[in-house]
């Protein structure tokens, strides 16, 4: 499945946040995108999602991002918000799970099912029952991606999932996600403001600047896990952070 984002235009009122932005994210690819405050990152998975009009031509799968197919695109997309008291809104974890599965025409029964297998595969059954409220900061974060992942999208959009984590904490969810990348593929976009997070994640990392100017650098040859001292990761965190700092058409 490959998301294909072709001259894509995105405006707050009278200011451009998007201009003219192409890139491809294809099958399978765990991709960290990151640039400055301002750059778009979070206003380009809101377009590929159809929460935002834009000009150019956004696909999943081939599948033009237009009002008429919506449904279709966000069967295939899950996205992970940042926050996620925005997301988890039922009682308990299984509640919330089952929800958008229900949506899609399963079965409460049927729902549930995929639910506890879900959270069967990634080691959280503990959370089954759990109430919202009652969960720390990380066990919400990753009750959020089974939440998602219930749904068996075939790409996962993670916008900061998690920011305002402590350092440990952190890292203990990087460990997981890898973990749940291995056990349940699927292609992953990782938004985020960390650079070692997306050097440990990603198989691609994405710089986008303010200009929409866009640079790319390959990390598939990079086993996992990883260590950001780790010469190879040094090289690159110096030179993505030599292109972070580079100044654009419109400055």
């Amino acid at each position: 499945m490959m998301l294909v984002f072709d001259h894509v235009c995105v405006f707050y009122g009278d200011t451009p946040v998007l201009r003219e932005l192409s890139f491809q994210i294809c099958s399978g690819e765990q991709v960290g995108l990151i640039g400055a405050n301002g750059a778009g990152k979070s206003t380009l998975m809101k377009a590929a999602l159809g929460l935002l009009p834009y000009t150019g031509s956004i696909t999943v799968d081939g599948t033009p991002v237009t009002r008429k197919t919506l449904p279709e695109v966000r069967r295939k997309l899950g996205y992970v918000l940042q926050d996620a008291d925005n997301q988890m809104f039922m009682p308990t974890v299984l509640d919330d799970m089952v929800f958008g599965p229900m949506n899609y025409g399963l079965s409460r029964a049927a729902a549930e099912q995929r639910a506890e297998e879900t959270l069967a595969e990634l080691h959280m059954e503990y959370l089954r029952d759990r109430h919202n409220h009652k969960m720390s900061g990380g066990e919400k974060r990753m009750a959020a991606v089974a939440t998602i992942l219930a749904r068996q999208p075939q790409m996962l959009l993670m916008d900061e999932p998690f920011a305002s984590l402590d350092f440990l904490t952190r890292g203990e969810l990087q460990s997981q996600l890898l973990a749940i990348q291995k056990k349940l593929p699927r292609t992953i976009v990782l938004v985020t403001h960390q650079l070692e997070e997306a050097l440990l994640l990603g198989q691609k990392i994405v710089v986008m600047h303010p200009d929409s100017t866009i640079r790319e650098f390959d990390l598939s040859a990079l086993p996992y896990p990883r260590d950001v001292e780790q010469p190879a990761l040094r090289a690159l965190k110096a030179e993505i952070t030599d292109e972070c700092r580079k100044p654009t058409a419109s400055e």
